[in-house]
């Protein structure tokens, strides 16, 4: 399951805002940033926040990282 630490981490290497991640993954800014400290949140928006990631060039690992989607080209 994505965690708030691999969001973080997403957005960092694309360089998203939260206010960019929650518009482009068509959820609220503030449930971006309840789930980055940890809180519980709803699958669905989980996954909305993994494929919109993973559409941008984001790969997620199953040892709790990411690959950047620049480092992925290599």
């Amino acid at each position: 399951m994505l965690t708030g630490r691999q969001i973080r981490m997403a957005r960092a290497a694309l360089d998203w805002s939260l206010r960019v991640t929650a518009e482009r993954a068509g959820v609220h800014e503030n449930t971006v940033r309840r789930i980055e400290r940890g809180e519980n949140t709803n699958p669905g928006t989980l996954f909305l926040l993994k494929s919109t990631f993973e559409a941008a060039g984001v790969t997620f690992l199953d040892n709790g990282g990411v690959v950047p989607p620049e480092i992925e080209t290599l």
